[in-house]
């Protein structure tokens, strides 16, 4: 884990699967949440770092927030909420982001006692990567442990998946484990396509070839 000076608050960016099958067909519902993920993938991966692109997540986060209180229920709206207040931190940065992080926290959690399963389990893995992101006590709830936990049942549940195979790469990056985080990040470059989800896919790709590139100097 980081320490508090170091602290760099992440895009915890994620994760577009299949809808919760315990859902009902709601056309209208569909059409927001891939319209919200496209808005994501625009704002994280298209704008520069700076004030603009933190002002374009504090409008989408408040676009999020109407559509889970629209969709109480559902925890793909609850699991987006969070993705995209983890992803605001990111851009605000500093400790001041950490509520944001914690609110993530939360939304994330809300959305696990709803459905596990919802958006192939990407709530475990914006909640695993949270976990490791941030800055362990006394500055925040940060755990490498519950991290490592909630990636892997994340890879349980979606383990071809380009998310929870980037995030467990990063993470064992991290931890100084280079040939494992090589083992997922190759993983993770064989994804499928997910439709719909072109930007972020493209976005994702670059970063496990960044990821890559700094895993490989370490090994070198």
């Amino acid at each position: 884990m980081q320490h508090a000076g170091n602290v760099v608050f992440f895009c915890a960016s994620l994760l577009a699967g299949s809808l919760s099958a315990a859902a009902p067909a709601n056309p209208a519902f569909d059409t927001e949440l891939l319209s919200i993920q496209q808005a994501w993938a625009r704002v994280n991966y298209e704008m520069p770092a700076g004030d603009e692109r933190a002002k374009a997540f504090d409008e989408l986060e408040k676009r999020a927030e109407n559509f889970t209180h629209q969709n109480p229920a559902r925890p793909e709206a609850l699991i987006w909420e969070g993705i995209i207040e983890s992803s605001y931190a990111g851009a605000k940065g500093g400790l001041g982001a950490l509520s944001l992080c914690k609110e993530a926290r939360g939304n994330l959690e809300a959305a696990l006692k709803l459905d596990p399963n919802a958006l192939d389990g990407s709530a475990y893995t914006s909640l695993g990567a949270l976990y490791y992101k941030v800055p362990g006590f006394p500055v925040g709830f940060g755990n490498d442990e519950k991290a490592d936990a909630l990636l892997q049942q994340a890879l349980k549940l979606n383990p071809n998946g380009i998310d929870p195979n980037y995030f467990y790469a990063e993470y064992l990056f991290e931890q100084g484990r280079y040939p494992e985080a090589l083992q997922y990040l190759a993983k993770a470059g064989k994804a499928a396509p997910r439709p719909g989800r072109e930007a972020a896919d493209k976005g994702r790709r670059g970063e496990i070839a960044t990821l890559a590139a700094k895993v490989k100097a370490k090994t070198s």
